[in-house]
């Protein structure tokens, strides 16, 4: 019971965190303004601020927060390593990779950037664990290998940004993470992606929770190791490749949010998918509101509130391991 009532707790922060994004920015909504500009027909300012420019963001916001999340909870389980996230490892470069191919070799093919971003991490994340594999894929060969992948697939960003600076004009906020261009149109193309990758995460919370207690154990109940490994690995890549092609190459989410509903909810993935899933979109919502508010009226991207509040709790996290 304390664990459903803690899943509803997130659910009334995501709820809240909702309409604070919508309330707030360059031009401040009270929540009544908020509920006339959604329900009545009245064409006037508030109106077209909340349905053309902070519901697309928001609901982006919180539909990549749910994906980076839950992507980074099935790679801890997956690889059974605390450190593991999308964008430690390099899924979130190889989809982004693949985006930025895409956006600025073929622009024309802009509606196939969400499915190229998932194959590209789904790329990385196989050459990840094929670099890894030996007798096993122990931790701290996953990591080093995909920090390795990682730097190779930014070279080849970098190669773009340098061969193509005359197509490259949205490449900063694309690097660091930004979500001040959405529009509903971006919010339709990832939408499908999105969905088919929650619904399919929240029927198999069982087999990676059996899949945790180790490759013996789980072969002795029966699981098939290696086909639900993998498919895992193409759920977390769906996910973060849906992200990364939204709003670009947004850090740390994967890594935070899986352990801080653990600290509250703990290991058991049945509840700990849907407590990331709210969490997860309630700490994109509410840093995106953040990089809108704090140096207002000129905005920041969000990546540069996310790495602010990531890296000093990647370190705590490290620290923390070290000692146990």
């Amino acid at each position: 019971m304390r664990k459903k009532y803690l899943i509803l707790a997130f659910v009334f922060l995501f709820i809240l965190s909702f309409f604070i994004s919508l309330g707030n920015g360059a031009v401040k909504i009270s929540a009544r303004e908020i509920a006339k500009a959604i329900l009545a027909e009245e064409n006037n300012v508030n109106r077209q601020v909340i349905w053309n420019v902070r519901l697309p963001r928001t609901i982006m916001a919180g539909l990549v927060g749910i994906c980076l999340s839950l992507s980074g909870a099935i790679l801890q389980g997956v690889m059974r390593n605390p450190l593991a996230g999308p964008n430690i490892i390099g899924v979130s470069a190889g989809g982004g990779l693949a985006a930025l191919i895409l956006l600025v070799l073929f622009p024309e093919l802009y509606y196939l950037v969400p499915g190229g971003a998932f194959v590209g991490s789904l790329l990385a994340t196989l050459f990840i664990y094929i670099l890894a594999w030996k007798d096993g894929a122990l931790p701290t060969r996953l990591i080093l290998a995909g920090v390795a992948v990682s730097s190779l697939l930014n070279a080849g960003i970098n190669a773009l940004m340098t061969f193509y600076p005359d197509r490259v004009a949205g490449v900063i906020s694309f690097m660091v993470g930004g979500l001040s261009a959405i529009t509903w149109i971006q919010v339709k193309m990832i939408l499908p992606y999105v969905s088919i990758g929650i619904i399919l995460v929240l029927l198999l919370p069982t087999k990676l929770n059996v899949l945790m207690l180790g490759d013996e154990i789980a072969t002795g109940l029966g699981l098939n190791v290696e086909r639900t490994r993998f498919i895992f690995i193409i759920l977390s890549s769906l996910l973060a490749g849906a992200a990364v092609s939204a709003v670009g190459l947004l850090g740390f989410v994967g890594l935070m949010v899986p352990h801080i509903a653990r600290l509250f909810i703990g290991s058991d993935y049945r509840y700990l998918f849907l407590g990331s899933i709210f969490l997860g979109g309630t700490v994109v919502m509410l840093c995106d509101t953040m990089a809108r508010v704090l140096f207002a009226p000129m905005e920041i991207p969000v990546g540069i509130i996310m790495s602010a509040l990531g890296a000093p709790f990647f370190l705590l996290l490290l620290r923390r391991k070290e000692k146990i």
